[in-house]
């Protein structure tokens, strides 16, 4: 589904949101009307009373959805093993603005990973956004927070947002160039 679809759908239970662009938190309650304006990498962006608000996905079951499915990690997996998933979380991540994903946008800077004293990992994440005055870094920062923290043996995250360097076009993978019609 694209932000074109506007599917109408009824709120089966309350369920919390973060309203876009603030990050301020909202719920919406049940047998409320909401409209779907977008549903990419498991999250969804709904209208709802005059607002944007974003659902995460393990609440897709609120909009009559499937809900996503964590992630799942063997339990001898490697610190390589791990950080792959970690980038293909941040690949589900998507603004509710522009249909392409953050890493392939190229707002994630760096995803460090390390090893807590309990064994559990720590990931520390740099991102940014496209400009220094856009309003979705809070929704972006709160779902890399979400994303990450519910892969196993996840213990800490911390996402840092930062504008330098400063984000450009440049940054964009060829595919996101490409989805974009910037090639």
């Amino acid at each position: 589904m694209n932000s074109a679809d506007n599917e109408a759908v009824v709120v089966r239970r309350d369920v919390e949101g973060l309203m876009v662009p603030s990050g301020v938190p909202v719920t919406l309650p049940t047998d409320s009307l909401v409209y779907i304006t977008q549903a990419m990498g498991g999250s969804f962006t709904v209208y709802f009373d005059g607002n944007l608000v974003r659902v995460p996905g393990k609440d897709a079951d609120a909009l009559g959805k499937e809900s996503v499915t964590p992630p799942a990690l063997p339990d001898d997996a490697t610190d390589e093993q791990f950080e792959a998933l970690a980038w293909e979380q941040l690949k589900t991540i998507y603004d509710p603005e522009i249909p392409i994903n953050i890493v392939e946008l190229g707002l994630v800077y760096e995803c460090a990973i390390r090893r807590l004293e309990s064994g559990l990992r720590a990931v520390s994440l740099r991102m940014t956004v496209t400009a220094p005055g856009c309003g979705m870094g809070e929704i972006l920062v709160e779902e890399a927070r979400q994303k990450i923290g519910i892969i196993p043996t996840v213990g800490e995250v911390d996402v840092q947002l930062v504008f330098d360097p400063p984000w450009s076009q440049d940054m964009m993978s060829e595919a996101a160039r490409l989805e974009a019609g910037l090639m």
